[in-house]
């Protein structure tokens, strides 16, 4: 009997890039979304007709008990997030309800669906339960590069809420002997990424200005320095994560950064252009408490996971560049298409 897995979040570039990783492996695959209707479901593509969807709500505690009881799954990943770092600062509330609050529902729905209290553990089955935590929880780091020891300093309102998640997380696990881990996963991109990203908004700008559609790039803080990686290779983690034999939480990254620059100089290359004439730095496009660097150590992934990442961060913005390039000169629209390399 094929395992089953319930992803939140599943119309983003995490959830359709672990979707097609475990169909691949063999899985049922559930994806939790508000409505039918929701326009961001294009973006799953083929899988469309391969995964099984069904209604529910971060913000509403009934809707996950529901969801879960219906989907019966071996595995709930929970990738469902407000993950724009600025929109934090623009709806700080519902980011803590849907980023923070909504680790919680769905750890609760997961609990009593198995019949967990605190004296006992499952009684139904142990449904093992992966939380996206992010790197922002370190923000203004207290040592680099960061490790699953390295203590956190958010810095905006995102970050906050993604740490209450993770110590609920661990929480869970200590308190309840629950299945539960967290991924602490680094910058990884692709050409899945929505619009709104730094990386994506890099490589739809550049291939603008390559095919004469627009004559400048805007951009805030230039000299930011990221751990990018390509999302492919993290969701893979995220799976290796559930298949261990006790539950752990792992930072998931490359161990080397490149600035905003860097990455800027890279994507233009990629379009055979140099980028000085075309970039413009805006200072409104600075955030209020910026995070100048961070960088990952994955030694504990590497050594207990098997994990390696295997695309590297020249090719990974060579295959978005080159993607959008394709969507544009299709006329479709970036944020309701992706390309699937």
């Amino acid at each position: 009997m094929a395992r089953r897995a319930l992803i939140t979040g599943i119309t983003g570039q995490d959830g359709s890039y672990l979707a097609e990783h475990l169909l691949n492996e063999g899985y049922e695959v559930w994806g939790l979304v508000r409505g039918q209707s929701n326009p961001r479901l294009s973006r799953l593509g083929s899988l469309l007709k391969e995964v099984r969807l069904i209604r529910g709500d971060l913000l509403d505690q009934g809707s996950l008990i529901a969801a879960v009881e219906k989907a019966q799954p071996d595995e709930v990943y929970n990738l469902g997030a407000i993950s724009f770092v600025p929109m934090s600062w623009e709806q700080a509330e519902l980011t803590a309800e849907v980023t923070g609050m909504g680790v919680l529902r769905m750890l609760e729905a997961i609990r009593v669906c198995s019949g967990i209290t605190a004296s006992r553990g499952a009684t139904t089955g142990q449904i093992r339960f992966y939380q996206a935590s992010s790197s922002e929880m370190f923000g203004q780091v207290r040592e680099t590069p960061q490790t699953e020891r390295t203590p956190f300093h958010p810095r905006s309102p995102y970050g906050v809420a993604k740490a209450y998640g993770h110590f609920l997380t661990q929480n869970y696990r200590e308190s309840y002997g629950m299945f539960a881990v967290s991924g602490i996963l680094f910058n990884h991109e692709s050409p899945r990424r929505g619009a709104e990203f730094v990386t994506r908004k890099v490589s739809l700008g550049v291939a603008r200005i390559k095919l004469g559609m627009a004559k400048e790039l805007r951009l805030g803080n230039l000299e930011a320095r990221r751990d990018w990686g390509f999302a492919g290779d993290y969701v893979r983690a995220m799976h290796m994560m559930l298949q261990r034999d006790t539950p752990e939480d792992y930072v998931i990254g490359t161990g080397r950064t490149h600035s905003v620059r860097e990455l800027v100089s890279t994507a233009f290359a990629a379009a055979g252009l140099p980028w000085e004439p075309y970039v413009v730095s805006d200072e409104s496009l600075h955030r209020p408490a910026e995070v100048d660097l961070l960088c990952a150590d994955p030694k504990k992934a590497r050594t207990q996971l098997g994990w390696e990442p295997s695309v590297t961060f020249e090719e990974l913005i060579q295959m978005m560049v080159e993607s959008d390039l394709r969507l544009l000169s299709n006329g479709e629209d970036p944020h309701q298409h992706s390309s699937w390399p």
